[in-house]
């Protein structure tokens, strides 16, 4: 299948690119100057992504700044919603299906047990409120389609959580780490997996209801960051790379901008059960990644 995905140098669509071939998918991403979500232009949109004839599209271009977005709220929200809603009117005017990556920042982040997709919203940030506000553009515009939240994304690719810690613990022995935010790490590698799955089954099964609308997509099992720090320094000592101790600090000792969720927990039921989609065991995952970087740090040497 010919996907076209929106953006060029995200983790995500790095990740699309590299697993598309072996599942048989052809990914085109498409971005800017080409394809401008800030620009407003939902004609520029509508024919960028028409000249690439998909036969789906995923939606993964997004303004990501989160502690930026607070003092930049006209741009958070011309990408990540007036921009996400001229995608989905280009889908819709292709007569393709779309599969659209939003985030855990749309719940309060409050409450005890991980969030289902039934669950009351309620943005504390910026971001969250663009991103809120572009599920909603996306479904009013292509019902077509599946937003697939997500939380934690780390891969090989761009600049995630993994890739900084490895980078600090080069130079410091002892890290301060959040340990009261509690979430699902998730590669972005898993992720497109995931999303072709997903667009896959959106293509093959256009009158099966249950499959679109809003999903949870995150990697299997939970920890806070600082657990996520420990299971990388282990994964990389284990290889001869870089490690620290984990000094495990609150979130009132890290202040940020933007305030950050303290469970950022998804459940995923509703996907598995739908899609017959559910992401492998963080753990698992990182390993992997970690393994990876350090091969790359190697070669680089």
């Amino acid at each position: 299948m010919r996907i076209a995905v929106t953006g060029l140098a995200g983790q995500v669509v790095q990740s699309l690119v590299e697993r598309g071939p072996a599942a048989g998918h052809v990914i085109l991403p498409v971005g800017r100057p080409a394809l401008d979500l800030a620009g407003g232009d939902g004609a520029a949109i509508r024919a960028a992504l028409a000249a690439v004839r998909p036969e789906a599209i995923v939606s993964a271009a997004a303004y990501t700044a989160v502690d930026k977005a607070e003092s930049e709220p006209d741009l958070a929200f011309a990408v990540n919603a007036a921009g996400a809603g001229h995608v989905a009117q280009a889908a819709a005017a292709l007569g393709v299906p779309l599969v659209h990556l939003s985030t855990d920042y749309v719940f309060s982040g409050e409450g005890t047990r991980a969030w289902r997709e039934d669950d009351p919203t309620g943005p504390k940030g910026v971001y969250g409120a663009s991103k809120l506000a572009g599920e909603q553009a996306v479904l009013a515009a292509q019902p077509n389609s599946a937003v697939l939240r997500t939380a934690w994304v780390y891969s090989p690719f761009g600049a995630n959580f993994v890739k900084t810690m490895l980078r600090l613990a080069a130079s410091r022995d002892t890290l301060g780490v959040v340990a009261d935010q509690v979430g699902n790490p998730t590669s972005a590698l898993d992720i497109a997996d995931g999303v072709m799955q997903v667009a896959q089954n959106l293509a093959d099964r256009p009158t099966d209801e249950s499959l679109r609308g809003l999903f949870h997509m995150t990697g299997s099992g939970e920890t806070s960051w600082a657990g996520f720090a420990e299971a990388i320094f282990a994964a990389s000592a284990g290889l001869g790379g870089p490690s620290a101790q984990v000094h495990p600090i609150a979130t009132s000792d890290y202040p940020t901008p933007a305030a950050r969720p303290v469970n950022s927990r998804l459940d995923c039921a509703k996907l598995a059960a739908a899609h017959g989609v559910r992401l492998p065991d963080w753990r698992l995952s990182l390993a992997g990644v970690v393994a990876r970087l350090e091969r790359q740090q190697e070669e680089a040497r």
